[in-house]
């Protein structure tokens, strides 16, 4: 069966220096066999597959798949599911949000100035992290622990573990060798800079380690955590993907308890595909 499809680019306004995402826009009648498969062959680090709703508040609702496995929230698969929706015509109930039913509930999607953003999730997991697992991390990244400041976790999701460094400059340094946790790394730019902190994510893969470029299940996490501590006002202007030649920006806003996510995104490829 013919389906129509697009591959877009988030969290940038220029093509192919985000992190990219296959949306099928018409999952519908699919096994979850058969998605799985489809995210495996695309070799991205998510596909997603949207089906009708079966919450009444809800738009759409979207399956995302890694190449292996399928998530209950990933933030970039969120807003370019929102975007390759509302291109291919998709009428939200109520303007002022889209709203997006997932494997972690009903999550809201606004349009801003700077593109599409999210509301963050609650987290499935926070508070402090177990010394033992700090020192581990530090191993793992390649640094001693006393260039750790802090470390939480901040799992909406995808597990995600956060470490706070001393500055942008010590998270671009990092040559970490094989993780075996899904690790997000922070640090503050210094005052006056075009950004406010650099972000990256380590994942595990098939015995080696994978670096994301953009990720926005991690940032919104992280938001959580940096403005709930006091270490970070909103809005700010985060960036991630500097180290793999990419120029990701991700816009983090509040409005009360609300922590909101997100930037641009392009689509770079539209057309159908056989499943």
């Amino acid at each position: 069966m013919s389906r129509p499809f697009a591959q877009v680019d988030v969290f940038t306004a220029t093509p192919y220096f985000g992190n990219p995402l296959a949306v099928v826009l018409d999952g519908d009648g699919l096994s979850t066999e058969q998605m799985q498969r489809f995210a495996h062959w695309t070799n991205l680090s998510e596909t997603t597959f949207v089906l009708p709703p079966t919450e009444p508040d809800a738009d759409y609702r979207v399956r995302i798949f890694t190449g292996s496995s399928e998530l209950p929230f990933a933030g970039h698969p969120t807003l370019g599911t929102c975007h390759a929706w509302l291109e291919a015509g998709g009428i939200p109930k109520d303007d002022a949000a889209i709203v997006q039913e997932c494997g972690a509930g009903l999550v809201r999607v606004r349009r801003t100035d700077g593109g599409l953003a999210f509301a963050a999730p609650p987290l499935r997991r926070s508070g402090p992290v177990a010394e033992p697992l700090v020192k581990h991390i530090a191993e793992l990244l390649g640094i001693g622990r006393d260039e750790i400041a802090d470390a939480e976790w901040a799992d909406n999701g995808p597990g995600w573990v956060a470490v706070l460094l001393r500055d942008a400059a010590a998270v671009l340094a990092l040559r970490p060798g094989r993780v075996d946790l899904d690790l997000g790394v922070v640090g503050p730019y210094p005052p006056g800079s075009p950004l406010d902190f650099e972000l990256r994510a380590f994942c595990p893969s098939e015995g080696g380690t994978v670096e994301d470029p953009v990720t926005g299940s991690l940032n919104a996490s992280v938001a959580q955590w940096l403005l709930r501590t006091g270490r970070a006002t909103a809005p700010y202007l985060a960036g991630q993907g500097t180290a793999l030649g990419r120029a990701g920006r991700v816009h983090v806003s509040a409005e009360g308890q609300t922590v909101w996510v997100g930037g641009s995104t392009v689509t770079c490829v539209s057309g159908r595909v056989e499943l």
